[in-house]
């Protein structure tokens, strides 16, 4: 079977590009489709195929401004043609990747970790007062509509959705009127289960993990901590850095930048909680907390209400500071009761083998159906 693979851009490697990985591993002669790539910064069963990319790719310095071509994206993503006859097309799409062109009749399955976000329901996280300059904000809210309306229509030449998490399926039906599956992402359970889970959180410190981006709310984290009597270690960095580093910083937080993956597995294991401050599509860290037997304090909507359970961590209801205190002072009391290992059981449901037995499946599903209308592979 002929597969091509769909995805936004390859410069960095996080969550979507984890999956891209895994499918790579089940569909091992798959070409990969990518607005950009920077040669090096994937995986090797990435880094090893044939990679196709748009005219972006052209552009001087675009590995490092990539995210100011979102109004080219559309064009770019619709300009680029299948070098060869497919018997599939998978898209892995959070931004552009399900608007690929796909000569009819074939088959095209896209697997969604989250409709654009930036320009549906966490636009005001991006582009609100104070998160970025007048003129992008202008540009955000000129553009805004018509992106809304490609989204949309791009939609429909796609056979059949699955979405990353029932929150994102109801966004998927929400944004678009479509049905989706659903099948969890992969997470790299392994390394973080290798811990011992016994003497877990002696650290004394709560940590905080991800990308300084505007949606994942570190700033939430930062101001409930300088109230608080309790450490918080920060580790990554990303655009905000330079915003929520500036001024001085209290000696109980400390900002570790990005570590090693042979130190993560440690950091978590040491941590009291992980704090979990942003409304994420699925959210890869709270599993990987557990992993290594940990709990998680996290705000209570999105994809973590499917990955942590009353007895692996607390939710607070209000994505604040002060609601964000409230749950860490509450924690002082639930934490006695806490079992390192209904943390691990919780974390090993969402496995690598899991999911790529889930996407096989899908896939034979969408190929059973032949090479139908999207309408019909939807079942519309």
């Amino acid at each position: 079977m002929k597969v091509a693979l769909v995805h936004d851009w390859l410069v960095t490697h996080r969550g979507g590009e984890r999956v891209l990985d895994a499918l790579c591993e089940v569909l091992p002669d798959a070409d990969i489709y990518t607005l950009v790539h920077k040669p090096g910064s994937q995986s090797p069963a990435i880094e090893s195929r044939r990679i196709f990319t748009s005219f972006l790719q052209r552009i001087p310095g675009i590995h490092a401004r990539y995210r100011h071509f979102l109004p080219l994206m559309p064009r770019a993503i619709e300009a680029l043609r299948l070098q060869d006859d497919y018997d599939l097309v998978l898209s892995s799409s959070h931004c552009v990747a399900k608007g690929l062109r796909t000569p009819p009749g074939t088959p095209h399955l896209s697997y969604v970790h989250a409709p654009m976000r930036y320009m549906w329901d966490l636009f005001d996280d991006y582009f609100g007062p104070g998160r970025a300059r007048l003129p992008v904000r202008a540009a955000a809210h000129a553009v805004r509509p018509w992106l809304q309306r490609w989204d949309r229509q791009t939609a429909s030449g796609v056979h059949r959705f699955v979405a990353n998490s029932h929150h994102i399926a109801g966004k998927i039906q929400r944004f678009w009127g479509r049905e989706a599956s659903v099948v969890h992402p992969p997470v790299a359970l392994e390394r973080f289960a290798r811990q011992p889970l016994e003497g877990g959180g002696q650290g004394g410190y709560f940590l905080w993990l991800g990308a300084f981006a505007p949606y994942k709310r570190l700033d939430v984290a930062l101001e409930a901590f300088r109230e608080l009597d309790a450490p918080l270690w920060v580790v990554g960095t990303g655009q905000e850095a330079s915003r929520l580093m500036s001024g001085p910083v209290p000696p109980h937080i400390r900002f570790l930048g990005n570590v090693s993956d042979d130190a993560l597995p440690g950091l978590y294991r040491d941590a009291r909680a992980l704090i979990f401050t942003p409304e994420e599509d699925f959210g890869i860290t709270p599993l990987e907390a557990q992993a290594t037997g940990r709990p998680v304090i996290a705000y209570g909507r999105g994809g973590v209400l499917e990955t942590v359970t009353s007895r692996t961590g607390l939710f607070f209801s209000e994505q604040t500071p002060a609601a964000l205190a409230a749950a860490v002072r509450q924690f002082e009391a639930w934490e006695p009761g806490f079992r390192p290992e209904d943390a691990r059981s919780q974390a090993e449901r969402f496995s690598r083998a899991a999911f790529q037995r889930a996407m096989l499946a899908e896939v034979e599903n969408l190929l059973r159906l032949g090479k139908s209308s999207p309408a019909r592979a939807a079942g519309v």
